[in-house]
């Protein structure tokens, strides 16, 4: 703990510990929200830059940039936190304490030391397991039982900082990335409060990870999303409930590439080739795999809604 924690208590209390936050998504939006209801000292936010985003490619802010203007916080969106003018509002904003939630980019040396109580980070995993961009996302597709938030001091290396304190939860054998991120946003946001009290009444307790352990979890991306029909009926769900809602898993029907977004199990050994239909029309499209064959139940097709797979079969896209 740095020397000037005691002092920050002293001067300002408990919950007048002055914080800058930095995130970006809306599971960061969901642990600033909660620093807002605690009614702390959100002295300014940190968020990417405006980009375009969706179809029509409309320059859009983050969840966070428009939380903290609906609560009237300064909002800085630097292209890089290397720029010098980084560090001078930084001083001028005098904070305590600099907690991070999903915001994207590495901290550097200076920044990381400017904070007299430190930087902190959420990263939803068990960590040191799955450090980097999609945890939950990796976590389901490799069909992890178990997960979870954990709150760490930020070091200069991705992910990699002393442990604080760590929230476990299970995955449910339906639960989606998209479904899973909404859990675990709110457990973050719980872990940052209880983490930012444990700092600032000098109860945080570093633990060191164990470097040896830790696993990685790159961002996604849609060469991921073909579906191997040739793998297990168990790793084809976990794909398609790891890539929902991006980007999302794939298969070919004739000349079209559909989105999939739902399958069951349906453990009974077919005898087919990996890949081959067995059946279409009622109960979805059921399609061969290494040990069985799975039911696809959720699908899209270019150009059409989501839809269930016996409405497709019907021709009604």
């Amino acid at each position: 703990m740095k020397t000037g924690r005691s002092n920050v208590i002293r001067e300002r209390g408990r919950f007048c510990v002055k914080i800058v936050f930095m995130g970006t998504p809306h599971f960061a939006a969901e642990s600033l929200s909660r620093l807002y209801c605690e009614n702390r000292d959100v002295v300014g936010v940190f968020t990417q830059p405006d980009r375009p985003r969706s179809r029509g490619m409309k320059v859009c802010c983050s969840p966070v940039k428009e939380l903290a203007l609906a609560h009237s916080t300064p909002v800085f969106q630097p292209a890089s936190l290397r720029e010098g003018e980084v560090i001078s509002i930084l001083r001028e904003l005098n904070c305590d304490l600099i907690a991070v939630v999903a915001y994207g980019r590495l901290l550097p040396e200076e920044l990381l030391n400017l904070p007299p109580l430190g930087c902190v980070n959420i990263h939803a995993s068990l960590l040191p397991k799955y450090r980097g961009a999609a945890p939950i996302q990796w976590a389901i597709l490799n069909g992890e039982q178990e997960t979870g938030v954990t709150s760490i001091f930020m070091s200069n290396q991705l992910d990699a900082g002393d442990i604080l304190l760590m929230k476990k939860t299970c995955i449910d054998s339906e639960e989606t990335s998209g479904s899973l991120m909404g859990r675990l946003s709110i457990e973050g946001a719980f872990l940052l409060s209880q983490t930012i009290d444990a700092i600032v009444l000098g109860k945080a307790v570093r633990m060191p990870q164990a470097h040896n352990e830790a696993t990685y979890a790159p961002p996604l991306d849609k060469s991921l999303s073909p579906i191997d029909w040739s793998e297990s009926a168990y790793s084809i769900k976990c794909k398609v409930r790891a890539l929902n809602p991006w980007p999302t898993a794939t298969m070919e029907w004739g000349e079209k590439t559909l989105k999939v977004f739902s399958v069951e199990i349906d453990n009974c050994n077919t005898g087919a080739m990996p890949g081959q239909i067995i059946s279409a029309g009622k109960g979805g499209l059921r399609i061969a795999c290494l040990d069985g064959s799975v039911a696809v139940k959720q699908l899209q097709a270019p150009g059409c809604r989501v839809m269930d797979a016996e409405d497709f079969l019907r021709g009604q896209c």
